[in-house]
């Protein structure tokens, strides 16, 4: 992590379903990517977003500037366009409510380690 930036870590799962991960995957390449999700991503302060893959679990580390306030910017990307559209349409991948937005399917984890 770099200096003067603040970091989340959150975990979703996705449907048990070869197809649908390799799609899911698909859709997050930077080709196939809609451009208003990471122009959105951005716009409210996140500065570097990875999401990895284990099997049907998904870990996501976002780093953002210093000011970002999770909740507030969240519900700020929430509304930018095609946000939730792109929650809509990548529901069917995920073990998760549809039509509930992205700062509610992510569930951030706890910190109980850091290298001393």
């Amino acid at each position: 992590m770099k200096k003067n930036t603040k970091q989340f870590v959150l975990t979703l799962d996705l449907k048990d379903d070869p197809k649908l991960i390799e799609e899911y995957e698909y859709w997050h390449r930077p080709e196939n990517a809609w451009p208003e999700i990471p122009e959105g991503i951005k716009k409210v302060g996140i500065l570097e977003m990875n999401i990895f893959r284990y099997k049907t679990r998904l870990v996501m580390i976002i780093e953002t500037k210093p000011d970002f306030d999770f909740e507030r910017d969240m519900e700020r990307l929430s509304q930018l366009p095609r946000q939730e559209e792109w929650e809509d349409f990548v529901s069917k991948f995920q073990k998760s409510v549809p039509g509930v937005p992205s700062g509610e399917k992510w569930q951030r984890m706890k910190q109980i380690f850091e290298l001393p």
